[in-house]
């Protein structure tokens, strides 16, 4: 664990990153589990039976939609929305924070995929810095580096299940 010098007194600790299902809650895990299933499919249709486990929906970034499939078609580059499939097949590879939020006690976690959103991209270790270029090519890490944040494909589930995003930050 980092030392804290006498001037560095607002630094938060580093993040703790995780990879695989294990210290997921149930909730999180059969969830993620449902969207690897539509991956696995390679029907973005698929990915509709988590999207509707959700009574509030998830933030897709833009604009508010009422057919998540026809807005992942549109934004994929192939128009059948596996480009989205193959983004999000990535992103739950690579390894996920973990961050507090509410005073709930029991579902005041977010499990936010990937790890690169929420950590300082100027200090990733070189075995990072590969899971970054596996998502993003050579140029747009370079890019995100020199501007200090990731924004890229991003997904956030709550403690309790609830699928909250994915979208690319912003």
């Amino acid at each position: 664990m980092r030392q804290k010098s006498k001037t560095d007194k607002t630094s938060k600790p580093p993040l703790e990153i995780h990879y695989g299902t294990d210290g997921l809650p149930e909730q999180v895990r059969e969830l993620r589990e449902a969207l690897l299933e539509a991956v696995r499919s390679g029907k973005i249709e698929d990915l509709r039976y988590a999207y509707d486990l959700n009574d509030i929906k998830p933030d897709l970034g833009g604009t508010e939609t009422k057919d998540p499939i026809a807005h992942w078609k549109k934004i994929s580059g192939d128009g059948e929305g596996r480009e989205v499939l193959a983004a999000l097949s990535l992103i739950l590879d690579t390894g996920h924070v973990v961050l507090p939020l509410g005073a709930d006690l029991e579902n005041n976690r977010l499990y936010i995929w990937p790890y690169f959103s929420e950590v300082p991209l100027d200090k990733l270790t070189p075995a990072q810095e590969v899971e970054l270029l596996r998502l993003v090519p050579p140029a747009v890490a370079k890019s995100m580096k020199s501007a200090g944040k990731y924004t890229h494909w991003r997904l956030t589930i709550g403690a309790d299940g609830a699928w909250h995003s994915f979208r690319k930050s912003d």
